[in-house]
């Protein structure tokens, strides 16, 4: 890691961790990498406070290993850990949106349809951070009329482990049309009430991609590993 990365000196532990959690998500920081902390103070031009603070708050999602205040590590998953977070998805999403469908109204189908527009933008400009961040607000809107404030915390939480290796399957996915027909269904479902439809179609999608990107990582793993 070289170079100053500048930032404002408000807030900076929430500053430093929301720079490191994209580099992480974007893979600018693989998985297994070496954190060490007065390395990250010299590269943010600050002390070693708010590095350890912003770490922490890293840890707490998951993200880094973090054990004896001076060195880390970025998470790396097992595979079997990444199928689980990808099953609970599953099982959390198909309820919330089994919830939603009735409840949802025009503002819903609204603001899920002008999500829908910009993620299939940034499909075409091959902007894979910005539909990451887009994935993520899509899938929520879907879910929002359910009202399930708890529910939606410990989505989040899963969510923000499983982005990065969403982005990683996008990056080098060849067909995303399936994908954008599926998030295009899922409206559509909505809209039309058909809610075991909307519900079997969504399991599908997520699992479609839990199994693709299982496959993926088990290869880039072997590749590491000659």
């Amino acid at each position: 890691m070289v170079g100053k990365r500048a930032v404002k000196k408000q807030s900076l532990p929430e500053v430093i961790a929301s720079d490191l959690r994209e580099r992480i998500l974007s893979g600018d920081m693989a998985e297994g990498e070496l954190i060490r902390q007065e390395a990250l103070a010299e590269e943010y031009d600050v002390s070693r406070m708010p590095i350890r603070e912003a770490l922490k708050r890293l840890s707490a999602e998951g993200l880094v290993h973090w054990s004896n205040n001076r060195s880390g590590t970025v998470m790396k998953h097992s595979l079997e850990e990444i199928g689980e977070m990808f099953d609970l998805r599953i099982l959390i999403e198909v309820d919330l949106f089994r919830r939603a469908i009735p409840l949802m109204a025009s503002t819903d189908f609204a603001a899920c349809e002008d999500i829908l527009t910009r993620m299939e933008t940034s499909y075409d400009e091959d902007d894979v951070g910005k539909w990451g961040a887009l994935n993520h607000s899509y899938h929520s809107a879907l879910y929002a009329a359910a009202h399930r404030g708890l529910t939606r915390e410990l989505l989040d939480r899963i969510g923000i482990q499983t982005d990065r290796y969403v982005r990683m399957h996008l990056s080098v996915m060849k067909q995303r049309e399936p994908a954008k027909e599926e998030h295009r269904g899922l409206l559509e479902c909505a809209r039309s009430g058909k809610i075991d439809q909307g519900c079997a179609l969504l399991a599908n999608h997520i699992g479609r991609t839990k199994d693709q990107l299982l496959a993926l990582v088990a290869a880039n793993r072997a590749a590491e590993n000659g």
